[in-house]
């Protein structure tokens, strides 16, 4: 089993509101899994955001913490509730309405890596996913409110920027004929999760480094912003997603040969986005 649950890394002096989270950059593969995955070892990273703790690892340098997750997303995925049972990998579990995230297999525990890619041969037990509910995804949530609590106590506001990479091909319908395609995408569950003026400056960083962003389409955020996001009461969340074909290659999930330039350029990104955090709250909106 991965050896703990997450890595926080601490900043020297911390300086701004802002927090940075990982949840499905985690690489630590189980061996007992391993051998009861139908997937070969490569195959079962198809859907982990490989490397985006190491884009994100200036953070503390800038005075933010960062909080990676440790295990992987294949084995449970930290940016679902952990109530998304699937009954069609999770014995003992019934159907209670229709939630997309587990028709497709992506619950908490996921049944599929990308392209629908069965994990298992079987099911699982009921006592077993509770455990890996218990044993991982729990302190990984405690360890990120705790973070947003501090912060919104030096700062008077949280910003969470929740980090994560999309595949190239994701893309594909998203840029107007004659553009150039989006490379960045900016969740905020549709002005739900964070305040405009927030997420305003979060794209002005990345475009102005060069980068194309586009908003909520085709991710607008899934659990992470939807529980954390709560602007009127100056707590914000942002989900961040990178074009994987930027920085590593996807067949193969290795850094490319653009990965440092691409990590060099992030730093001045993750500066400008921690100044964010350095900016007094905004009054509360009535409630």
């Amino acid at each position: 089993m991965p050896k703990v649950a997450y890595n926080l890394t601490h900043p020297d002096r911390r300086t701004t509101a802002v927090v940075f989270a990982s949840p499905h950059s985690g690489r630590d593969y189980p061996q007992s899994f391993l051998r009861r995955t139908r997937l070969d070892e490569h195959s079962v990273r198809s859907s982990e955001d490989a490397f985006v703790d190491q884009l994100f690892d200036s953070a503390p340098r800038a005075g933010a913490p960062l909080l990676r997750a440790r295990a992987p997303r294949a084995f449970v995925d930290l940016n679902r509730s952990a109530e998304e049972l699937d009954p069609a990998l999770i014995e003992g579990v019934s159907r209670q309405g229709h939630n997309p995230r587990i028709a497709s297999g992506l619950g908490v525990i996921p049944r599929v890596v990308a392209n629908g890619r069965a994990i298992y041969s079987g099911k699982i037990t009921l006592a077993e996913a509770r455990h890996r509910i218990d044993t991982y995804w729990r302190p990984y949530h405690e360890a990120l409110q705790a973070q947003l609590d501090q912060a919104h106590e030096m700062f008077g506001q949280a910003i969470l920027v929740d980090c994560h990479s999309m595949p190239h091909e994701a893309l594909e319908s998203v840029a107007w004929r004659g553009t150039r395609r989006p490379e960045i995408v900016l969740g905020d569950r549709f002005g739900a999760a964070a305040d405009s003026a927030i997420v305003d400056r979060i794209e002005a960083a990345f475009t102005a480094a060069g980068l194309v962003v586009a908003r909520n389409t085709p991710f607008a955020g899934a659990y992470v912003t939807q529980a954390y996001g709560r602007p009127a009461r100056a707590r914000h969340a942002v989900q961040i997603e990178i074009d994987r074909a930027l920085y590593m290659n996807e067949r193969l999930i290795r850094p490319n040969g653009n990965f440092e330039t691409f990590r060099r350029l992030m730093r001045g990104i993750i500066r400008d986005i921690t100044d964010i955090g350095r900016t007094p709250a905004m009054p509360l909106a009535a409630e």
